[in-house]
């Protein structure tokens, strides 16, 4: 069976698509079979980023490495038996499509709360979480006192994620492997930088989770999306010497698989 990665977290804005293309991208560059499906049926930004890559490479005469994106197919609801979830149906069959040939299949999360999103990650091997470096964001794992250190309980998203272990305990299925980014952290060491740290490793501790490196705040993200490129399609386009910011960016991404611990995958690029 396919080992699905799911990238979850109900804000927007913490990088989730830069995540998924990235990690997709380096996974087939290695030589792995993967899928994508984006739940993001609204705003589709791992999909369109998958879409923009397709017509760069056609539009230049290029063969980049690139994961199979799979939209949910539509179901007839007078095929299912009754009481079933056309929503999970359209989910099951789009995984269903990708795992005779892939190795891993990668679900991108919308930034909001869905049925879909339930069902992705009652469903994860691995589940990937970007969380801006703000007390904002942290709020949706937990709620903290006012001075930035002790933790309160747990909030909606972290009790969503829980749901879904003990959804996974009752199929007999592997626990989910949480790992939580913090992911676009700026340059500058300060103090909100230092107290989020020690709280998220407080929280690890308190409601199972591994702490793993993201990407830092860079302007290159931002303008490989319009070609559907990562960090490691630079040379293939003509990129000879990469900046030093690039380099960096490169080494976080080597950190960020490493530290995912997927099945089957050394690192080596």
């Amino acid at each position: 069976m396919a080992h699905i990665i799911v990238v979850g977290n109900e804000k927007g804005g913490a990088g989730k698509s830069t995540v998924s293309m990235h990690v997709a991208t380096a996974l087939c560059r290695m030589g792995h079979e993967v899928g994508v499906i984006d739940l993001d049926l609204r705003q589709r930004s791992t999909g369109r980023y998958i879409d923009n890559r397709r017509a760069y490479a056609d539009a230049v005469g290029l063969t980049l490495a690139s994961p199979r994106l799979v939209d949910l197919p539509e179901i007839d609801p007078g095929t299912l038996p009754e009481g079933a979830s056309e929503t999970d149906h359209r989910l099951y069959a789009a995984i269903e499509r990708l795992g005779a040939d892939c190795a891993f299949i990668l679900i991108d999360c919308p930034g909001s709360h869905t049925r879909l999103a339930q069902v992705a990650h009652s469903i994860a091997d691995t589940l990937v979480t970007p969380l801006n470096d703000s007390f904002v964001d942290f709020d949706l794992l937990a709620h903290i006192a006012h001075d930035g250190e002790k933790i309160l309980g747990p909030s909606v998203y972290s009790e969503m994620v829980w749901a879904a272990r003990q959804r996974r305990a009752e199929a007999g299925l592997t626990p989910i492997d949480w790992i939580v980014l913090r992911n676009r952290v700026g340059a500058q060491a300060m103090i909100n930088k230092q107290k989020m740290q020690v709280a998220l490793e407080k929280l690890a501790k308190r409601i199972g989770f591994r702490t793993g490196p993201g990407f830092s705040e860079r302007v290159v993200f931002r303008e490989l999306f319009p070609r559907g490129l990562t960090l490691l399609d630079l040379r293939d386009v003509g990129v000879k010497q990469l900046s030093i910011s690039n380099v960096a960016a490169r080494q976080e991404l080597r950190d960020l698989l490493r530290a995912l611990k997927l099945p089957g995958v050394e690192v080596t690029f």
